[in-house]
């Protein structure tokens, strides 16, 4: 894929994605942290464009409507009599009916509100990073104005704060920088996912906390989890016990994925259910 220094061949890039997406995307990633500091900016630039490409492919339906809610009549929604009662009385004597007396049943709107939790600790790099940077990938294609990535091991790293606006592959390459480290501490991690949600003013809020649940520093994680209004979790398939155990507990839906490919079906999955 690099035939000489500081180039990369996108050809047998493009070839890897049809042959191995996964392998081709756990290689990009670690490319991101070549010595060569122009293959490095290269491989960043297309690991977020092919990252992103892959988020896109499998729709994440939002779910339901929202709720049927009584409000004013403006553009639309069926006329509620009994909650207009007062525009049409004296109207034998023909007084004028002003719209904004008018209330219409109508659906509410049900924003959602994502913030993403990526494990970091111990090992990250290749399939690992990879299936990281899709995730945030694709939370950023379903959610693009109300969500955030946090990075996790033993201390918290923003990638992108709930609040604040940054292009998708800009989170996409913030997430390629990282590399494992340190312990885990998944109760501080759900903390500081519950404070970037508490910005957010969206009807639904949900944390997605893609990791194997192994939580190795002091603090209760099941108190932690319980105070999430809504917490979906992701866990690499060959290792997901641990996951599937700390989900149960604490009503979370949990699934798993075996790489990066995996991901954008494996949301739609978790979050429409």
């Amino acid at each position: 894929m690099s035939p000489e220094v500081g180039e990369l061949n996108e050809s047998a890039i493009d070839e890897g994605m049809q042959s191995d997406p996964d392998a081709t995307m756990a290689l990009l990633a670690d490319l991101t942290a070549a010595t060569d500091p122009k293959l490095r900016e290269l491989a960043k630039n297309l690991a977020g464009r092919l990252m992103l490409d892959v988020a896109q492919k499998t729709p994440l339906r939002r779910r339901g409507l929202g709720k049927l809610v009584t409000a004013k009549y403006l553009d639309g929604g069926d006329i509620d009599l009994d909650a207009s009662t007062d525009a049409f009385r004296g109207v034998h004597n023909a007084r004028e009916i002003h719209i904004e007396e008018l209330r219409a049943r109508t659906w509410e709107k049900r924003d959602t509100a994502l913030c993403l939790l990526v494990d970091r600790s111990g090992s990250m790099g290749g399939a690992p990073l990879a299936t990281s940077a899709v995730a945030a990938a694709a939370i950023a294609t379903r959610e693009p104005s109300d969500y955030s990535v946090l990075a996790f091991s033993r201390d918290v790293v923003v990638a992108k704060s709930q609040d604040s606006y940054k292009p998708g592959n800009e989170v996409v390459n913030s997430v390629l920088t990282l590399r494992g480290f340190g312990t885990t501490d998944i109760a501080q991690a759900l903390e500081a996912a519950q404070a970037q949600l508490a910005r957010s003013r969206a009807a639904r809020k949900i944390v997605v906390l893609l990791s194997d649940c192994r939580s190795n520093e002091p603090g209760d994680i099941d108190a932690a989890a319980r105070t999430i209004e809504e917490l979906v979790v992701i866990a690499p398939a060959d290792d997901d016990a641990e996951a599937r155990a700390f989900a149960h507990r604490v009503g979370a839906r949990v699934t798993s994925v075996t790489g990066p490919t995996d991901i954008p079906g494996a949301l739609a999955h978790v979050l429409n259910s």
